[in-house]
């Protein structure tokens, strides 16, 4: 089979599968490489690629020597225009043939491919390719290639540059070498969502207050990276200050809870671990839950009393009234709220207030089975045994007696 048949089954090979591929990236041709340059006889030289755009998952490179005034016959650029997609050149060496120079030299070298800059330098230094992530060891005087970032080491992720030593093997005379590379992107990865990045936003998004607070934080994290993809490019999003950062959490966060709290077992998780936190001790916790269900308007009059009551346990007597007042709002008939209403003046040295609701309701059950009196003592054990002021205690009780 003669070259001109060679190249014709080639083409309508490369036509035939990009008539099919789906095409999902571009050649970006406005940040490519080319480079020409003079290697000194027997000399060595490394050039680093222009930046590689972020999504780039394939490079197409093309080598090419030239005698002294010659030019290029045509660029890699314009080859590429007739090829939407990287899949049809980069199946095997016969892909290569067609990216071939129609002209080069009769000189030859040797290269290497690196993907890291401290590598390329040992090159330089001590001629050692045994860290090339790509080898030529037969002297060419032309050469190109697809380089794909599943398949080769030199396309590595978040890499921003690749870096090409030659070596020339003409022992008198200088060399003229012709470098270009022209980059694959991937429209879905130039965004800079790839894992690692999405990895790293999604641990930022657990170390948030508002995360911390919630038992479902993986499925809260995941809604805040899937709405935070849509908006911003990861680039953009790194660039934005401290500030504006924590601005985008909370309200993409606060979007999230939202979109979670169309069901209600988001709250009663809270709401039921808020409760062993009481139990627990773990006061301070607790009301990091029970004061997510206050802020979405979910909150009943029991989670304003659990809220209330871990306001008292931590000596936020203030808060625990405002807290209980507004559960009082809702349910003026609740005993639990109106106890520790109480309990919340007394503690905040409000005995006159305090006084009448501990008198108003002595004559009740606090529950089916279990008398406010009674209640009463209770919780003044527990308040002693917390360390919280008991001076009044003694003085209440007396007046439950009478």
């Amino acid at each position: 089979m003669n070259i001109k048949s060679i190249l014709f089954v080639l083409l309508m090979g490369i036509s035939s599968h990009s008539l099919f591929a789906q095409k999902d990236g571009y050649w970006d041709k406005e940040r490519a490489t080319k480079k020409e340059i003079v290697v000194s006889a027997r000399g060595r030289i490394l050039i680093k690629t222009e930046a590689l755009p972020v999504g780039t998952t394939e490079v197409i490179y093309r080598i090419t020597l030239l005698d002294v005034n010659q030019q290029m016959a045509n660029s890699l650029v314009s080859v590429l225009k007739a090829i939407p997609d990287p899949t049809g050149i980069s199946q095997g060496s016969a892909g290569a043939v067609f990216l071939l120079s129609k002209i080069s030299g009769d000189d030859k070298c040797k290269y290497a491919i690196f993907s890291n800059e401290a590598f390329a330098a040992d090159y330089i230094k001590n001629g050692t390719t045994s860290k090339a992530c790509y080898e030529q060891n037969e002297a060419v005087n032309q050469d190109a290639k697809g380089l794909s970032i599943d398949k080769s080491l030199c396309i590595l992720p978040n890499a921003n540059a690749i870096w090409f030593g030659f070596e020339s093997k003409n022992w008198i005379l200088n060399q003229k070498i012709v470098l270009e590379v022209v980059p694959w992107v991937n429209y879905r990865l130039s965004s800079g969502w790839n894992l690692e990045n999405r990895k790293l936003i999604l641990n930022q998004c657990k170390t948030t207050d508002l995360a911390k607070k919630l038992i479902q934080s993986d499925d809260f994290c995941v809604c805040v990276l899937d709405k935070l993809q849509k908006e911003y490019k990861f680039q953009e999003f790194q660039k934005l200050l401290p500030i504006e950062k924590s601005k985008v959490y909370n309200d993409l966060g606060n979007a999230c809870l939202k979109e979670m709290g169309t069901s209600d077992k988001l709250f009663s998780d809270l709401r039921s671990k808020a409760t062993d936190l009481v139990k627990q001790g773990k006061y301070g916790e607790a009301i990091d839950k029970i004061g997510v269900i206050v802020l979405y308007g979910k909150a009943t009059p029991i989670d304003f009393n659990t809220l209330g009551y871990s306001y008292l346990m931590t000596k936020q007597y203030a808060k625990a009234i405002k807290t209980l007042k507004e559960g009082e709002k809702l349910d003026d008939s609740e005993l639990l709220i109106q106890m520790n209403l109480a309990h919340g003046y007394l503690l905040n040295k409000d005995f006159k207030s305090a006084k009448s609701i501990y008198k108003k309701y002595q004559l009740q059950n606090v529950t089916d089975n279990l008398g406010w009196n009674q209640k009463v003592k209770l919780d003044f054990d527990i308040f002693q045994k917390a360390g919280l002021p008991s001076v009044d205690f003694d003085r209440v009780l007396r007046l439950l007696e009478d």
